[in-house]
């Protein structure tokens, strides 16, 4: 169970940079603060109910992962942030590692 709370904490750090970006303008600040703040208590509460059985060096760097590799996903889809092959490559980067800090637990 302490993997999915990790893997629920990856997805919902990545809520909170697109909260913040979303309070970038005027008429959704407010909304846009907000779902930064619950995003980052969600995504917390997870981690730590994750790192009861996983070590806080694991859990930390996947939640990590989960949450930059996510981000980046995300403002290339729904924000038009650049795109090239190094940066692919740099986010499947991440995940690999990822992979390998939870095969080696």
């Amino acid at each position: 169970m302490s993997w999915v709370y990790l893997i629920v904490a990856g997805l919902l750090e990545i809520g909170w940079p697109v909260g913040l970006k979303l309070s970038q303008e005027a008429e959704t600040r407010v909304l846009g603060i907000l779902l930064a703040i619950g995003f980052m208590a969600a995504s917390g509460f997870c981690l730590w109910m994750a790192q009861k059985n996983i070590p806080i060096g694991t859990a930390y760097a996947v939640w990590t992962g989960i949450g930059a590799a996510g981000t980046f996903l995300v403002g290339v889809v729904f924000y038009g942030d650049p795109t090239s092959i190094a940066r692919y490559f740099g986010a499947a980067l991440i995940v690999a590692g990822v992979v390998v800090l939870k095969l080696a637990h």
